[in-house]
């Protein structure tokens, strides 16, 4: 989180007040149409609970640093992605913790599950604040009053980010890997029916919103690109390694990766009209 603060800047802000359509279409896609439609996919595939509240905490998650990139790559508003990310990856402290516990209870199957696992809302938002807006700020402040040395470690605090990521996701396959062996077949499908709805139904209702044709693969890549390795962190901290919470993380961290490759490269191929 430290590393991702790094490139925040406050114009980050303030650059899209003209574009506030296409904003509250990203957010909206984020905060609402995601979690939405991974609630309307646990009804119909019924997961086992700890793989559902694996997805709806995948679903709380802020959006993933990847997403920029293949924004770029897919010729999309490069700007509203940094925005999106910046926004998401601020408010996460105090959005991911009360997404996951609101969209968690309308599924009455988990309500026992939770019930379990479940911290008060003040002492999992201290202990989120902890994680993820102290070093966010302190990313923020170093990046503001010392931007030389924060370029000089931008490349090494995101290789070692991209380290700790692959280690999370690998120790994550190798403590659950019978759980993983048993449940290849669902993992995929779940995951890929997940992440491919937020990808086709947020590009979707943003053209429904009528934005341009770049805002629109960039709301679809930012809804389908999450912060899957701060998941992986969530489970390890909060739920005691839950195998198959992690098992759905640790997946959805590799297969993004593939489906955002992919959407980026069709959608480079396809002109972006001068015109709606």
């Amino acid at each position: 989180m430290f590393g991702v603060a790094l490139s925040i800047k406050l114009e980050h802000f303030v650059q899209l007040r003209h574009q506030k359509k296409a904003l509250a279409t990203g957010i909206f896609s984020q905060y609402i149409l995601l979690p939405a439609l991974t609630v309307l996919l646990i009804f119909i595939l019924s997961p086992p609970p700890g793989m559902a509240l694996g997805m709806i905490l995948v679903a709380a998650c802020p959006g993933g640093n990847a997403s920029n990139f293949f924004s770029l790559l897919a010729k999309g508003n490069v700007a509203l992605s940094v925005t999106l990310t910046a926004i998401t990856s601020v408010t996460a402290f105090f959005t991911t913790p009360l997404s996951f516990l609101f969209w968690s209870s309308t599924i009455p199957g988990l309500r026992e599950n939770i019930q379990v696992i479940e911290m008060s809302f003040l002492s999992l938002f201290l202990r989120m604040s902890g994680i993820l807006l102290l070093p966010l700020l302190m990313g923020m402040a170093c990046a503001h009053f010392y931007p030389a040395f924060s370029k000089k470690i931008s490349n090494p605090t995101r290789i070692l980010s991209i380290i700790i990521l692959v280690s999370f996701v690998l120790i994550a396959f190798w403590s659950n890997i019978s759980v993983f062996v048993e449940r290849i077949y669902s993992v995929f499908w779940i995951v890929l029916l997940h992440n491919g709805s937020g990808l086709v139904g947020a590009y979707f209702f943003s053209r429904l919103m009528k934005n341009t044709e770049a805002v629109n693969r960039s709301v679809a890549i930012e809804t389908a690109i999450q912060n899957s390795g701060l998941g992986l962190i969530l489970i390890f901290t909060f739920f005691n390694g839950n195998a198959d919470m992690a098992i759905i993380a640790a997946w959805w961290a590799i297969w993004h990766l593939i489906s955002g490759f992919s959407f980026a490269y069709v959608m480079r191929r396809r002109p972006i009209p001068e015109t709606l």
